[in-house]
Parts: structure tokens; sequence; C-alpha cells
């Protein structure tokens, strides 16, 4: 399969867009080639603004050209988009519902080296928390085109989390994305995984192994993490007796969080929360982040089988 980490679908799919529609905007802190929104430099350098670092004053400006029916893009790092800017995302963005898309990239513990300063592992928390903000981490490079696309035409604020590294596509050219919908991605019995994000792809290998010990877990792709899909979950819920949720993200105010909610007022299955036990990151290699802090297949597999 080809791997594509999904900051760079971000960058293909924005620089087709902004030719496509003449009121795309897009905004940069001073990260272009970073966030890949070179790309749409590139391909329409008048409607492309660096902002320097100064992601306060980005949100700012994007609020005032939502406020005159412009579809703003503005890119950061996932941990200073929503970190540093969250005040006026919150009050000039989300409170007028404006037509703001703040995409996050380097989000997760795999920006590696950057360390726990750089490392957004609280940010879906965050904006999950604003009323008007939906949020979306896609998987793989297909399904972020496609949702960086579909975005433009939902009316509102809207976060989007990308990643840094490179993953497998799990996807091809006939998926269809569907906003505020789950996907089943395999059908299972008695144990469900709900991943969102680069942890789609290590529940599929974790399946792949879990197979070989006759255990065939259910797995979802949650990508809209906000309008979640409740009837997906109850349903997941009602026909299997364990649920694992997994995440590049703080367990508190994430995916699981999220999941539990609707668990907790509808159904009655066992959910364990796999993410970032609230604690920061560090510096290190992407893979050895993911190992120590348990979010390979292999923990995968071993939380399955302690709890199964």
């Amino acid at each position: 399969m080809n791997k594509i980490a999904t900051r760079e679908s971000y960058g293909k799919a924005l620089a087709e867009l902004i030719v496509e529609n003449e009121n795309i905007i897009v905004l940069d802190a001073d990260l272009t080639k970073s966030t890949k929104t070179i790309d749409a430099k590139n391909a329409c350098s008048e409607r492309h603004f660096n902002m320097g670092i100064a992601e306060g004053n980005m949100m700012s400006v994007a609020a005032g050209l939502a406020a005159s029916d412009k579809i703003v893009y503005a890119s950061s790092f996932s941990v200073f988009a929503t970190g540093r800017a969250f005040e006026q995302i919150r009050n000039s963005i989300c409170y007028p519902n404006l037509n703001v898309k703040v995409c996050g990239t380097h989000a997760g513990l795999t920006v590696g080296e950057d360390g726990a300063s750089h490392q957004a592992i609280e940010d879906i928390a965050i904006m999950r928390s604003l009323p008007n903000m939906k949020v979306i981490q896609p998987c793989d490079d297909i399904e972020a085109r496609q949702c960086i696309k579909a975005i433009a035409s939902i009316d509102g604020p809207c976060y989007v989390r990308l990643g840094r590294g490179v993953v497998d596509c799990i996807h091809d050219e006939n998926y269809i994305f569907e906003f505020g919908k789950g996907e089943v991605l395999s059908k299972g019995s008695k144990v469900a995984i709900i991943a969102t994000g680069l942890m789609v792809q290590q529940s599929f290998s974790a399946i792949e192994q879990l197979k070989l010990e006759g255990i065939n877990p259910t797995l979802v792709n949650i990508h809209t993490i906000k309008p979640i899909d409740t009837e997906l979950i109850k349903q997941i819920a009602s026909e299997h007796e364990l649920i694992i949720t997994c995440e590049e993200h703080n367990i508190i105010g994430g995916l699981g969080s999220a999941v539990c909610e609707i668990v907790a007022q509808y159904q009655g299955a066992r959910v364990v929360r796999l993410g970032v036990n609230d604690t920061f990151g560090e510096s290190g290699k992407p893979n050895l982040l993911l190992e120590k802090y348990g979010l390979t297949p292999e923990s995968i597999c071993k939380v399955i089988k302690e709890n199964i």
C-alpha cells in the first residue's frame, strides 16, 4: 500500500480547492512548507497569506475574512493552532459561528523528536468542548483529501487534525467521505475496536495478529469525532461485550471520552480507552514513542486479551 502523510494530502487537496473555489483564502503561521500549504500558495499565491508566528492574530484575521463571506483555511501545527489561539477561536470564530477551517498538522506523539512542547495530545479535547466546532481526523490520504474538500461545503468552524508521518492507505478511489458517519472496516464479534487517525492502521495490524489466536474484533474508523456517529456507536455497544477505543491523544477528552459518554447514556458495554495515559510526551523516534506509550498493534492485542 502507498504511504503518505495526511499533511501532504492536505496540501494537495488545498491546492486543487483554491483553484476551484474563488472564495477560498488560506492563512498560515509561518509554517507553509511544514503544513504543506505551500502547495496552495504555488497554485494561487494571491489568496495565500503568511501571517507570521502569530497564531492568535491569524485566527482573528480568519474571522474577519469569514465575516466577509470567505471560506478560510487557517493552518499551523496542531499544538499552536489550538493552544495559542484558543481564545480567538472561541470568541471570534465559534461564538459567531464563522466559516473558518482550522487545520492543524503535526498532531500527536508522532511529531517525534520535536518533543512534548510540539506534541498535541490535548487538541481534540480542547476543540470538541467548543460549541459550533466540528472535529475531524482522517486516517489516510484518500480520506484526508476528501475531508479537506468536503468541509468547504460545511457551514461553520471545523478543526481537522493531521499527522506528520507517513501512513498506509487503507481506502481506495471508490471511497466516499461522509461527514459525521463512522465506518465499519471489518466485522467481527464480541470485541470492537473504535479507532481514529493512524490508530486505524495500528488496529488493522492488531486484528491480523488476533485472528491467529481465534479472536476476531470488529474495527470501526471514526473520522468525525464531533458530531460523532451516535447511532453507530449505540449499535456497536449493543452487539459487542467489549469496546477498545484507540487514539494518539490523551485518554481524557478525546475519542475514548466521546464513546464513553454515549455508551454510558444508552448502552451497557464495557469500554477500555487506549491512548496517552494523562501524561506529556517526550522526544524520540515516532515508532519508539508509540511503543513506549502503548500505541502499537502489540499493545492493542495485549489490552484486548487482558479484558476479553
